[in-house]
């Protein structure tokens, strides 16, 4: 086995591992939610097996595992895992990293989108991946996402601890690189025509190759560990806290935003239906109840 194939098996296996412990993670708050908010049974993730569908040749084009839970905690939330390759379009191509001039591609990740029941509970949004075309990189993030007016900004202590744990992160590889990954995030999660930030970021990294996979691979790694180990601390802030119809009218408010911002701009949408990904899976980021004026 070749070093980038021994390097995409690596990598694959890690997103599935990561993808089973954020199952157990999650279920394990349903677990703890008091049942006099939260009435009924926990909720547990449905795994779901998919393949794209087969190249003009008949050739294998991947696929992966949907992952969804819906219950008294969490409304929704989507874990996915996948890995997929073939050609890209000639059109896409010339829009993707060193595929130009060869279409091929082979992409593995993670993708995770988490609704909360409770608006005290911030949403949340992680993705890690490995792509490789005639070059190879990793990238991803995370960001948070309040639904309530008073924790939309980087002062809240949810916020706050988000932002540290991350930071942290990138510092055990390279001091420049949360102020760049983080200042990243507060471009791309940004809503143009709102004029406004989706959430109250986080990190987003793209195109990251320092030409040390395996420090570039330990990092993308760490970044899903921190927030595996980091917003259940945040959900256990409000897991008991109550809540009334004008805040629940503002949580449905901003998953508007979340859904506009993921329908016009985010490109892991755009990679997964330009790719014949899962549409399920690829839509399942859209919150359950959401609303506009």
């Amino acid at each position: 086995m070749s070093d980038l194939e021994s390097r995409k098996a690596t990598a694959r296996a890690w997103f599935e591992a990561l993808q089973q412990a954020i199952f157990a993670m999650f279920e394990g708050l349903e677990d703890e939610a008091p049942e006099t908010l939260y009435p009924g049974s926990p909720g547990r993730f449905v795994a779901t097996p998919w393949a794209r569908a087969r190249a003009e040749d008949g050739s294998d084009q991947g696929g992966g595992v949907m992952g969804m839970l819906r219950g008294r905690l969490f409304e929704k939330i989507g874990v996915h895992t996948s890995t997929v390759f073939g050609r890209f379009s000639p059109d896409f191509a010339k829009q993707v990293k060193g595929a130009a001039e060869d279409p091929r591609f082979w992409a593995s990740g993670i993708s995770l989108i988490c609704h909360p029941r409770n608006p005290h509970v911030p949403a949340v949004h992680m993705n890690t991946r490995m792509i490789v075309t005639t070059q190879s990189w990793f990238g991803g993030g995370a960001d948070l996402n309040p639904t309530l007016d008073a924790q939309r900004n980087r002062a809240h202590p949810d916020a706050a601890l988000f932002h540290d744990r991350f930071r942290k992160v990138c510092d055990g590889f390279d001091p420049g690189w949360y102020p760049k990954y983080a200042d990243w995030a507060d471009t791309y999660f940004w809503l143009p025509h709102r004029n406004e930030h989706r959430g109250v970021g986080g990190i987003f990294y793209d195109h990251h190759d320092s030409g040390d996979w395996d420090r570039d691979f330990a990092f993308s790694r760490a970044v899903g560990e921190a927030f595996r180990t980091t917003y259940p601390d945040i959900v256990r802030r409000h897991i008991a806290e109550s809540w009334d119809e004008a805040a629940r009218d503002e949580q449905t408010k901003w998953r508007g935003r979340y859904v506009e911002f993921n329908l016009l701009y985010d490109r892991g949408t755009t990679f997964g239906l330009k790719t014949g990904g899962n549409v399920e899976a690829i839509l399942s980021s859209m919150p359950p109840v959401a609303t506009w004026a």
